[in-house]
């Protein structure tokens, strides 16, 4: 199924299985205020780690109550982080949101061998767009953690958003990997491994997904251009998937889409043995919620993100 904006997806759990959440360095009002309104919803059970006083005066505060055995004290961040993924890792949790901490000090602690969510995949920042002058949502990958990719990691990146988006629902995501053009220049290496991708796809390296590239943004998202070029593929004007050269475009591409064409977004770590959402601390409630909910929606869709990742 394809989404055309959040409220659609938000729609999509109801009637699913609540998913739990463990919320490390949880004394914090945006995040809790997001997710006590997925609580509300029964899209999420929600489990709170980090400074118990503060988070029972911020549930005051927000008139909102939960049993105390669902609070779990922690003396520090560093300490916050190792509860929530522990928590995880024993099976009381599907899902970690990050709180009032470092998005580094979380990642810290998921990759660590003996005691981290690793799965033995490369774990990639994606972000899924409601853009008002598009028609569907649409993720894009890798803004927000490798920072500038190799060619293998670029396949891993690509992988890992075709199982996010195939876990909501679309089954054979339109992927398109973006350059300056839509013809292949030797001397730019976006533009090669554009090529490369697209052709490890033809060749059945990567399966699932339909790869075109090199391909401009506005080919990949506006059918007008793509007919008026007299440019052919499935993808044009259609893509489900951007996958952007590095790091500085995803950021520029995303804050453009939120900040420029007045979109929502809502970001994710995917390729972990479950979703974990990274908001920034200073991300509205709306953020943090649309981010949780769509963890939400990986974590059941996939029957739970560690597996469905191993494609």
């Amino acid at each position: 199924m394809v989404y055309k904006n959040f409220e659609e997806l938000v729609n999509s759990l109801k009637g699913m299985p609540a998913c739990r959440a463990a919320v490390a360095a949880a004394q914090d009002e945006h995040t809790l205020e997001a997710v006590f309104k997925c609580a509300e919803e029964g899209i999420i059970e929600p489990v709170l780690v980090g400074d118990k006083n503060a988070i029972v005066e911020i549930l005051d505060k927000l008139g909102k109550s939960m049993p105390g055995e669902n609070i779990y004290e922690a003396s520090t961040l560093e300490d916050a982080a190792f509860k929530a993924v522990e928590l995880v890792r024993k099976g009381k949790a599907d899902v970690i949101m990050k709180g009032k901490l470092d998005t580094s000090v979380i990642l810290r602690e998921v990759v660590k061998r003996e005691t981290g969510l690793r799965n033995g995949h490369a774990m990639s920042h994606i972000a899924i767009n409601e853009i008002p002058s598009y028609h569907k949502l649409v993720i894009t990958t890798d803004g927000g953690m490798t920072l500038q990719p190799s060619l293998e990691q670029k396949k891993e990146i690509l992988i890992n958003a075709v199982t996010a988006m195939r876990a909501l629902g679309v089954e054979q995501p339109k992927v398109g990997v973006l350059a300056a053009a839509e013809k292949i220049n030797e001397k730019l290496t976006d533009s090669v491994d554009a090529a490369a991708l697209k052709e490890m796809n033809q060749k059945g390296e990567i399966t699932d997904c339909i790869v075109e590239g090199p391909i401009s943004l506005d080919l990949a998202m506006v059918a007008e251009k793509a007919r008026a070029k007299g440019y052919e593929s499935p993808c044009a004007g259609d893509v489900d998937i951007l996958i952007v050269p590095n790091i500085t475009a995803g950021n520029i591409l995303g804050k453009s889409m939120t900040e420029l064409d007045h979109g929502k977004m809502a970001g994710l770590i995917i390729g972990a043995k479950c979703p974990i959402v990274v908001t920034s601390r200073g991300s509205s409630s709306e953020e943090k919620y649309n981010a949780l909910m769509l963890a939400a929606k990986m974590a059941g869709g996939s029957n739970g993100q560690g597996k469905n990742s191993s494609n």
